[in-house]
């Protein structure tokens, strides 16, 4: 029996498998690095053991410090989480050969499908359909292909090739990012099927030679190869499913499986399906089983590790769940990852965290609460939200709603393509694979209407008027700004997401707003001010009443609005003078290393050629020049480490002398 439960890992996945463990009076032990220190789950955890340093490769990936952690905190049992150790079979290893009970498959079975090369050779003979696969470019004559990593997951060290022209340096480069990610840059090159979808089934194994299916997940809403919208069931034909689970369990059976497990499938347009990988873990999407089945993966993880057989009856499916990656990403620097301290973290209607949502509804598994700091040393997920409903329609509907709702400050999100995508009517019909956003692009405009951003300053310049007038201890019942003999316009300037607004506007001496305007040539539409407090600004725009949720941080305002949400940065009536940066500098959009330099000084460059590249939060980001010009300056080597706005490169873009 486990009485003491040590999670390897951090975040999200930490809180959910603590959840499990009070309820089943299971006692709890986090580790953590210094960067997660503050962090909710290990507040949460019974015990915490630090272990020194930021990096993954100084703290989660260090197998001897997580075992000593074991020892020191007297824990029984560890739990790998998803990520990091989770399917290092050494690290399986370890912990049974220390006698503490590992709760996953056995090392052997762990071992067999992380080498995605010797996994399909093994299934293959299984039964298992397997799409062509090559190790050796020189053998690869058709086209498109997708280079893979052989060890690990998450869309890490994935390329799409579809000419042979770029196909050695995908393979350099997947070759790079799966080193940096898994510590293994092995990568083979499989046959790319246009318009698949991602199709996975969980398994569950016991230690009776059991292996059962509980249910199937679509997961073909991808970005680089990142899974970001997940649902179960899958919406396939009922013979499409009866197929793909039999597939399932045989790759299962094949290893003799143990645990939690998912083996993962791409599905052709006319039905057929081919292997894709068994991830020997619990996945990411698993609350989207939990609620279509009532069972608590976790608990049955335990169950299993127990030495226990699994239920005799399992739970059909009901209903429809899906589930978003809340991710930490700046939509205007490429979706880059985004790091910040989280201000406010509200969404609404939620009725369950971590599992026990009984109903229709909204579960939320975050690794984050109000006031967390996002850093940059690792994934950029911070939460998952879950609705559960009786019909697909209903499920995404009540999602998208409580996420264009939800109040997300500080830290930029990629909430705006979430619900784009959940109200797209491609979304709706199923039109759905693993190109879908390379398709629409249409889903990634924001949510806010570039036209609204007028309205919306307005209601923040209003907001911190009413907040100065609260705070006055002179004349606090006059309006704002208010002259017995109308003069100039009270001015506010914003910096925004597309550069600088100013707004202008005057109250009378009812409080009314008198006059308002922003940027010349702009047509501003007619507003009357219904109600103003420093937290709420109620508008009448054009005939329509419209209230604003207005947060200040600082010189931070956020506003969010029936139309979407806007960050602002209020900027000082009298700026101090500052050194400017020299024309044409190229700052770093994130904190991390540059691992090549692609160009050298006085080279001429042309907009969008490749400066060099920066590895942050495990993946490559290439750094291309924005204007044509000559590389005056390259301030940092490759090799070197940067933070937020460091000098990359200069570019001189004045013409050339004769």
């Amino acid at each position: 029996m486990i009485n003491r439960l040590l999670v390897a890992n951090r975040g999200e996945i930490a809180r959910r498998v603590f959840a499990t463990c009070r309820a089943l009076g299971v006692e709890t032990v986090a580790v953590h690095s210094d960067a997660d220190a503050d962090a909710p789950f290990v507040a949460e955890a019974d015990q915490a053991v630090r272990l020194p340093g930021d990096t993954p490769g100084e703290t989660y990936l260090r197998v001897d410090r997580i075992l000593d952690a074991a020892r020191r905190s007297g824990a029984d049992a560890v739990h790998p989480g998803y990520g990091f150790l989770a399917e290092n079979a050494e690290f399986a290893a370890a912990v049974a050969d220390a006698g503490l009970t590992w709760v996953g498959p056995p090392a052997k079975v762990i071992a067999a499908m992380g080498d995605k090369l010797a996994a399909k050779t093994l299934l293959a003979e299984a039964g298992v359909p397997m799409l062509p696969s090559w190790t050796d470019t020189a053998d690869v004559t058709d086209f498109p292909v997708l280079v893979k990593a052989s060890a690990g997951g998450g869309g890490r060290g994935m390329r799409i090739v579809r000419d042979a022209d770029g196909l050695a340096e995908a393979v350099a480069s997947a070759g790079r990012e799966a080193a940096a990610a898994f510590g293994d840059g092995t990568v083979f090159i499989e046959r790319y099927v246009e318009r698949g979808r991602h199709v996975e089934v969980q398994i569950f194994g016991d230690a009776e030679g059991r292996v059962v299916a509980l249910g199937d997940r679509e997961c073909s809403i991808q970005r680089r190869h990142q899974k970001i919208i997940e649902e179960a069931p899958a919406v396939v034909p009922e013979s499409v499913r009866t197929a793909l689970h039999e597939a399932a369990v045989a790759a299962g059976r094949a290893v003799d499986y143990l645990g939690a497990g998912t083996v993962e499938f791409l599905l052709a347009p006319g039905g057929e399906f081919f292997f894709l990988e068994m991830n020997t873990r619990l996945q990411v999407e698993h609350p989207v089983t939990e609620l279509c089945t009532g069972l608590d993966l976790v608990g049955l993880q335990l169950l299993v590790a127990e030495g226990q057989p699994l239920p005799a009856t399992i739970p059909a499916t009901t209903g429809h769940a899906i589930e978003v990656r809340l991710c930490a990403e700046d939509a205007s620097a490429g979706w880059r990852p985004a790091a910040g301290t989280l201000h406010r973290f509200a969404v609404p209607r939620v009725a369950a965290e971590f599992g026990g949502l009984s109903g229709p509804g909204l579960r939320l598994d975050s690794g984050v609460v109000a006031g967390s700091v996002v850093g940059v040393h690792y994934d950029s997920m911070v939460a998952k939200l879950v609705a559960w409903g009786r019909t697909r329609t209903e499920a995404s509907r009540l999602l998208a709603g409580a996420l264009a709702r939800a109040e997300l400050h500080g830290v930029t999100t990629n909430r705006d393509l979430l619900v784009r995508v959940l109200r797209s009517q491609a979304f709706a019909a199923v039109e759905i694979d693993t190109g879908f956003l390379d398709r629409h692009s249409e889903v990634f405009a924001p949510l806010l209407p570039a036209g609204e951003l007028p309205v919306v300053a307005l209601a923040a310049a209003l907001a911190s008027a009413a907040g100065r007038r609260a705070e006055a201890r002179v004349l606090a019942g006059l309006p704002s700004g208010w002259r017995n003999v109308p003069a100039v316009p009270q001015v506010t300037r914003f910096a925004g997401p597309d550069g600088g607004i100013e707004v202008r506007y005057r109250l009378d001496r009812t409080g009314a707003l008198a006059e308002w305007s922003t940027d010349p040539g702009t047509a501003d539409p007619t507003v009357a001010l219904v109600e103003a407090t420093p937290d709420r600004v109620v508008l009448d725009v054009d005939g329509v009443r419209r209230a604003y949720r207005v947060h200040r941080v600082g010189s931070e305002v956020f506003v969010d609005g029936p139309d979407g949400a806007a960050s602002l940065t209020e900027l000082p009536r009298l700026p101090l003078p500052t050194a400017e940066l020299a024309a044409g500098s190229l700052l770093a959009p994130l904190p991390g290393a540059v691992t090549r330099v692609h160009v050298e000084v006085g080279q001429r460059v042309s907009a969008g050629d490749p400066l060099l590249t920066l590895e942050a939060m495990k993946l490559e980001h290439q750094v291309l020049a924005p204007i044509d010009g000559v590389v005056a300056e390259l301030p940092v080597p490759a090799g070197g480490q940067v933070r937020t706005g460091a000098v990359l490169a200069v570019i001189d873009n004045a013409e050339e002398t004769s």
